[in-house]
């Protein structure tokens, strides 16, 4: 065979798409309330403060004006975008079209930063009074009224029914004792498999056990779980939070938005983009708990 004949190569890929491990859903938006908002700045909710009845001591008294606290609660837009560009020349030796699988990566940012907008609230700083100027600190970790520290017992641990139990109570006494709404709580894979080995969250004999959907703890002493591995991590513990959906609200100004066309400037290259406009906040103190989890990391 002579040396001077070339011989063809041909190499064969997949024609399927398959995104790297990574957070594609929003998995928070759904156990907040949501509303829609225009402006610079937007009141979620008129509050009210409880009132006092008092009693009638004497005939033909004068008629008792009692003040009723009020305030407003805030939450303020934050812009948010991502953008990526697909040369034609990158097209052409693709052979899967590349506008769809970018969308998603795209779509999947911003759905994580949902979650995180979310979680940075649950424990941030909120903004409250008639103008939205008074800073309203969830306090420092462990010292707290809504606070469960990572010592239970005199240990150090990471979650468990005790903690549980602890911020089930916290919650209960900061609502007067009612809990007449969904409880949500986040936990890491950690947090998780550590509940898988407590005894009264596996043992059917307990009148409480959990409910376990394909080996995943869904719901466990009325608190419905949400597993993310975008929790905070403060001083080697992880911060769990616990809150009632009523507590926590998601403020959106514009939905995720996908403008996908030519770019001129950068020889006609499709460029994706996306943008998403948001904010969030706690509606009061006392419809979320922090547990604080040494996961040993």
């Amino acid at each position: 065979m002579p040396d001077s004949i070339t011989v063809a190569s041909v190499q064969q890929y997949r024609s399927n798409v398959e995104m790297l491990l990574q957070q594609t859903d929003s998995r928070l938006a759904g156990a907040v309330t949501v509303g829609s908002y225009v402006g610079k700045a937007a009141s979620t909710v008129e509050q009210f403060g409880s009132a006092t009845a008092v009693q009638r001591t004497s005939r033909h008294a004068d008629t008792p004006l009692l003040d009723l606290s009020q305030d407003k609660r805030w939450v303020f837009p934050t812009d948010y975008e991502w953008a990526s560009l697909i040369d034609k020349q990158d097209q052409l030796r693709a052979i899967v079209e590349l506008t769809s699988p970018y969308a998603m990566a795209g779509a999947a940012a911003m759905n994580r930063v949902k979650d995180d907008i979310i979680l940075a609230a649950i424990f941030g700083t909120n903004y409250t009074g008639e103008n939205g100027t008074t800073a309203e600190t969830f306090g420092t970790v462990g010292s707290g009224t809504y606070d469960v520290g990572v010592n239970v017992g005199g240990t150090a641990s990471a979650l468990n029914v005790a903690k549980l139990q602890s911020g089930i109570q916290k919650l209960m006494l900061a609502n007067k004792g009612e809990l007449n709404e969904s409880v949500y709580g986040a936990i890491s894979s950690y947090e998780h498999d550590s509940l898988l080995k407590e005894m009264q969250v596996v043992n059917k004999d307990y009148g409480n056990s959990a409910v376990l959907v394909d080996g995943k703890v869904k719901r466990f002493m009325g608190v419905d779980f949400i597993i993310t591995e975008r929790l905070t991590v403060t001083s080697g513990n992880r911060l769990i939070p616990l809150w009632l959906k009523s507590g926590m609200h998601l403020g959106m100004w514009d939905e995720v938005r996908a403008e996908i066309g030519p770019r001129a400037d950068k020889g006609y290259a499709t460029q994706v983009y996306l943008a998403m406009t948001l904010g969030a906040t706690r509606t009061q103190l006392g419809k979320q708990i922090r547990i604080s989890c040494d996961d040993q990391i």
